[in-house]
């Protein structure tokens, strides 16, 4: 059973199957060697500043003339940031900077940690490599549009929030605009802004995901707005048999993360790569002690240290702030048990660090293969 949608012919692509924009990770090279091999490549390009974000670009088409996408996040609030969970933060978070900032300091000196200047630091937030942690506001969000709409990218995928203020200068481009939701109620509003293709995420995600698990949520989503827009399936899909089960929920395509985390061509750390290899399915935690917003990432001691201590994260953009010289040192240090990264729960189904295509080549195979068992089974 060939593995095609209408996904295809929308995007341009020979198989339904998308690279999920992980910050850090989905890099112009990893992005590249997908859409070469058949899917959509899409760069993670959240932490970047907008002249890295235009240098991404312009190397991504030196690299691949098939169509490529850009992911960035839109958060609704982003100065206040979400409120806090338990109510253990203050309403305003830079009362309590230099308080987060010496707990910082204290782990770091626990750890061994040294301070990485910023001009030399590897990415911190979202593991991007941009010197230090990008600091997210409404000005740098809107400035990243700015160079997605000049550069007329082929595919936009908004990672979080509503792209809807873009839409119409996105379409007006030719560009295909997609948005990663969580839930029925976001899927509903995003549509009403001119949607193309919706991504429902579940828990099972790496990175920031849903409360709602994928098998529930997916076909959800699809009752609600698959009659008017194509969804793609993500969520701890990372292999053939997960691309096939996103199809059997209503899917028409899938949003593939982890499983690109552990090639060749990823931009994350080779080490990074090794935790994600060598851990299981149990191996992941959801904490806001990166990002300031929910995310599921393998379990370090950074994250345990939050706990451990009953200290709430701040919201983003200033959890950012209080991680970033813990990521660029740990990132420095090659810290494994600092900074392993954000990973899916289907992780353990990764046992070796390959080439994107021998990826691309086994997902599509393999849900081919599922699929026609399915169809047998009628």
């Amino acid at each position: 059973m060939a593995l095609n949608s209408r996904i295809c012919g929308m995007l341009g692509i020979d198989y339904p199957i998308v690279l999920a924009g992980m910050g850090g990770a989905s890099v112009p090279r990893l992005a590249a060697a997908v859409s070469n091999a058949g899917g959509l490549g899409v760069l993670g390009a959240a932490a970047c500043s907008p002249e890295q974000l235009r240098a991404w670009i312009r190397e991504t088409r030196a690299l691949t003339d098939k169509p490529f996408g850009v992911d960035t996040l839109l958060p609704a609030s982003v100065r206040r940031g979400s409120a806090p969970q338990t109510g253990a933060a203050p309403a305003d978070p830079r009362a309590v900077l230099a308080d987060y900032q010496a707990f910082t300091r204290d782990f770091m000196e626990r750890e061994g940690l040294e301070i990485v200047a910023r001009d030399s630091g590897r990415a911190v937030t979202e593991g991007a490599a941009n010197g230090g942690a990008a600091l997210f506001s409404k000005e740098f969000f809107e400035a990243q549009m700015e160079v997605v709409v000049e550069e007329k990218v082929p595919v936009y995928a908004a990672g979080l929030g509503n792209p809807g203020p873009w839409m119409d200068r996105l379409h007006a481009n030719g560009t295909v605009v997609m948005a990663v939701v969580g839930k029925v109620k976001h899927a509903l509003q995003v549509v009403e802004s001119g949607i193309d293709v919706i991504v429902a995420q579940g828990h099972d995600g790496g990175g920031h995901n849903s409360p709602i698990g994928t098998i529930s949520l997916i076909p959800q989503v699809v009752d609600a707005v698959g009659d008017r827009v194509p969804v793609l399936g993500a969520g701890g899909i990372s292999d053939g048999r997960g691309v096939a089960a996103a199809f059997m929920l209503g899917a028409e395509g899938a949003w593939v993360g982890t499983a690109f985390l552990a090639t060749e061509e990823a931009g994350i750390e080779d080490f990074q790569k090794e935790a994600i290899v060598d851990s299981g399915d149990a191996d992941t935690v959801v904490s806001r002690s990166i990002t300031g917003k929910p995310a599921r990432m393998i379990r370090s001691k950074w994250a345990d240290a939050w706990v451990a201590a009953g200290k709430e994260p701040l919201p983003m953009p200033y959890q950012s702030m209080i991680a970033g010289p813990v990521m660029a040192s740990g990132i420095r240090a090659k810290r494994k048990d600092i900074i392993p990264g954000f990973a899916g729960q289907g992780m353990g189904l990764i046992h070796a660090v390959r080439p994107a295509a021998e990826v691309m080549r086994d997902l599509v195979a393999d849900a081919e293969r599922a699929l026609g068992r399915a169809a047998g089974l009628r």
